[in-house]
This record gives structure tokens, sequence and C-alpha cells, in this order.
């Protein structure tokens, strides 16, 4: 997104009050994971976190409220959930700690891009098809790793699932990664920096 892209500096519409309301559950999923075990009602959070999720995005869309804060909070509290779901599950053993790793290192490489962007005036770039792809696995694994915690048929069909998501996941994650590095050095080679354009205009 290009900074003087038009968007309103609204705060208090709905698709914000939902996006708050989805980096609450945050700690509280953390905290019912780690704390008393209480995998039915983590479980809950991420449902209601997913729901919202998509609630807050058709909302802004339908009623004309897209706004900064908005773009922002959400793809934060995508990142949180995925954060808070890795950290939880490796701490429990539920998954390796690769996978805790592998993760949170894209989104660091990522956020070492946005200084670059912000030499051409950007603060982001579009969000990849393959990056939406890849938090829909993601969010849809964790949940189902969870429910694998545990013993007998449901259990065992949940870990198959939730390791098939896992996999993808990671995998659309990475590329969607490589993708946005890739359009970020496009940018680099083909836009002036914003001070030098400034003078020469």
């Amino acid at each position: 997104m290009a900074a003087d892209s038009p968007r309103s500096n609204r705060v208090w519409t709905l698709p914000n009050v939902l996006s708050m309301a989805r980096l609450a559950g945050v700690p509280l999923f953390l905290w019912l994971v780690l704390g008393p075990e209480e995998d039915e009602w983590a479980l809950a959070v991420l449902m209601v976190s997913g729901i919202t999720d998509y609630l807050d995005g058709w909302l802004a869309r339908r009623w004309d409220q897209i706004t900064l804060l908005g773009q922002v909070l959400d793809p934060v509290a995508d990142r949180l959930y995925i954060l808070a779901a890795v950290v939880g599950l490796a701490l429990r053993e539920v998954i390796p700690w690769w996978v805790a790793v592998l993760l949170p290192l894209r989104d660091l490489l990522m956020w070492g891009l946005v200084p670059l962007l912000r030499t051409r005036g950007y603060t982001a770039l579009p969000v990849h098809f393959l990056g939406k792809a890849a938090t829909f696995n993601l969010l849809y694994a964790f949940p189902l790793l969870l429910l694998g915690d545990g013993e007998g048929v449901v259990a065992s069909l949940a870990r198959v699932f939730g390791w098939a998501f896992t996999i993808w996941g990671i995998g659309l994650y990475w590329w969607a990664g490589v993708l946005y590095a890739w359009q970020v050095r496009r940018l680099l080679a083909t836009t002036e920096p914003r001070r030098r354009a400034a003078q020469g205009a």
C-alpha cells in the first residue's frame, strides 16, 4: 500500500472493533492452552477468531469502512494468533520446535523489508493470494493439531489433517514471503527513492 493511498483515518468502526476483539483473544487463547489446558475453550477462541477475521474484512468492504487502522490490525491479529498457536503448541510438545521457529522467522524477514519499502514511499505491498492461502491453512492446522493431542479415532484423524494443513501452510507461507521479497526487489530497482523523486518534481 502506498503511503498516500486514500483510506479513512476512523478508529471506531465495527470492523475495527472486531479486529480489536480478535487481538484481545490472543492472550486468552495462550492462557487456556498453557494454564488450565482447556483445549475445548481454546478451540472455541480460535473459531471465534476465524469468524471475526472473515467478518471484519467483509463488513469493511461492504460498508465502505476500510481504514488505515483496520489494514494494520487485521494482519497483525493473524500473525499474533499464528505466533501464539506455535508457541503454545510447542510448549505443550504438540508440535516440534522447528515449526515454532520457521514461521516467526519468515515474519522477521518480512519486517526487515519494511525500511526498504519506506524509502520508496510505501508502508506495505498488496497481500498476495498465496499469503492468504497460507494463513488459511495455518489457522485451520493449529486447531486440528490441538484437537489431535489426545486418544481415539477423532484425535488420530485430526492429527493427520492438522499436519497436512501445517505442511502446506508452512510451504505457502515461505513461498509468499519469497514472492513478496521479489516484489520489493523489483520496486527498489524501478522506483526512485522518495526524497530524490520529491526534489526532482
